[in-house]
């Protein structure tokens, strides 16, 4: 269970950071579901890429879990933010 903490909290991150990018990006939103799937979606890559490379994987100690909300929630925004431009290129 240990092990899988990092994980929800770069996916919880990923779909709070997904509905706050909707939320500024009205334009480009997707709706509440589709924002958080999304924002779960981009979670869970950063879950696996920016964390290493800041140096704080897996760590539970405060610096480590704010850099899995932080990377998270901008893995969660960059990827509604481009769902959300390639769906609206495809409506034109």
């Amino acid at each position: 269970m240990e092990a899988l903490l990092p994980i929800i909290i770069n996916l919880l991150g990923g779909a709070v950071g997904g509905n706050v990018a909707g939320g500024i990006l009205k334009n480009l939103s997707l709706g509440t579901l589709g924002n958080s799937l999304a924002g779960i979606l981009g979670g869970g890559v950063a879950s696996q890429l920016l964390p290493g490379l800041l140096g704080a994987a897996g760590s539970m100690d405060l610096v480590g879990i704010l850099t899995q909300v932080a990377s998270g929630g901008a893995g969660g925004g960059l990827t509604m933010v481009i769902i959300g431009i390639i769906k609206n290129m495809m409506g034109r």
